[in-house]
This record gives C-alpha cells, sequence and structure tokens, in this order.
C-alpha cells in the first residue's frame, strides 16, 4: 500500500463514499432496508455532516477512498450521546490496522465535541468490528438507543468518553 491518509469528507468525495458503502454492505451480505444502504443521506454525505458536532472521515490511498466513518448526535435521543456512523472498509483496507486508527480518531472527535457517550448499531456477523469495538471500550447493551432506523442491525455497543 502506498501512503494512506484520513481526513475530512468533501463533496466530490459524495459519490465514491456511497459506492463504497453499498458495495461494502452487498459484500457482506447486509439487507439492503434497515442498514445504512438505504438510508437517504447516503448520497450526500459531505452535507450531512455539515454541521455542528459532526465529522464524517474519508480513508484515501492514491486519491481512491477505501474506508469511512462518522460521529454525529444520535438521532431520537435526548441524552448528550453521539453515534459512530457508516464505518466501512473495502476488504483491500481490512486487517492493517486502519479500521483501529479511524475508529481512534473518531472517539477523540466525539471527545471534542464533548459527548458523553458514543453508540453503535452492527450486524451479528461483523465480528472483527465488534473485536475492534471492545477492545476499543465499547460495551455489549440489550436495547437501541435513539432511532437509527437501521432495525436490521440488531447488535449495540456504547462506550463512555
Amino acid at each position: 500500500m502506498g501512503a494512506v491518509n484520513i481526513r475530512n469528507i468533501r463533496k466530490e468525495d459524495n459519490k465514491q463514499v456511497a459506492a463504497l458503502i453499498r458495495k461494502v454492505l452487498v459484500d457482506l451480505g447486509a439487507p439492503k432496508v434497515g442498514t445504512a444502504y438505504a438510508d437517504v443521506t447516503l448520497d450526500n454525505m459531505f452535507e450531512n455532516y455539515d454541521k455542528p458536532r459532526a465529522t464524517y472521515l474519508v480513508l484515501e490511498e492514491n486519491d481512491v477512498i477505501l474506508g469511512c466513518a462518522g460521529v454525529a448526535q444520535l438521532d431520537n435521543c435526548k441524552d448528550n450521546i453521539c453515534e459512530l456512523q457508516k464505518m466501512y472498509f473495502l476488504e483491500e483496507a481490512r486487517g492493517k490496522g486502519m479500521g483501529s486508527e479511524m475508529l481512534k480518531q473518531c472517539l477523540e472527535l466525539a471527545k471534542e465535541f464533548n459527548f458523553d457517550k458514543i453508540y453503535l448499531e452492527t450486524m451479528p456477523y461483523m465480528k472483527a468490528a465488534q473485536k475492534l469495538y471492545s477492545k476499543m471500550g465499547f460495551i455489549y447493551i440489550d436495547k437501541p438507543l435513539g432511532d437509527t432506523g437501521h432495525y436490521s442491525c440488531p447488535v449495540y455497543m456504547v462506550a463512555q468518553l
């Protein structure tokens, strides 16, 4: 791999990010309904995260986006909790420590935004991701927080910031 860079999303990244997320979900056999695949915001990620206390990062190598993740206030939640959102990596970027670095940056940004906790939802078979989340301080909880609309993601985790 060449030089890898984690940076904030740009408007011109929207198409590449949406395609990456949809590809990863299809590759992993995730349902298209009730996951990020069907999110109305997926084609406009730059605009969706262009607000206070929110950020979306991309991981790129040679101008090709290999992964992405974001942080924003958890929808429909009155508590000071943010959500780790749409963290996905193409197969060629997995298992190389890039997910760990991306997650570290998201956690630091969530702290800078003064959130108390960070929440995520995932799929039961995404074991490598869950292992990473656990290593970074996330614990499993029994029921969802807020209302993300991702009813096909039945694994819930939260971490104190």
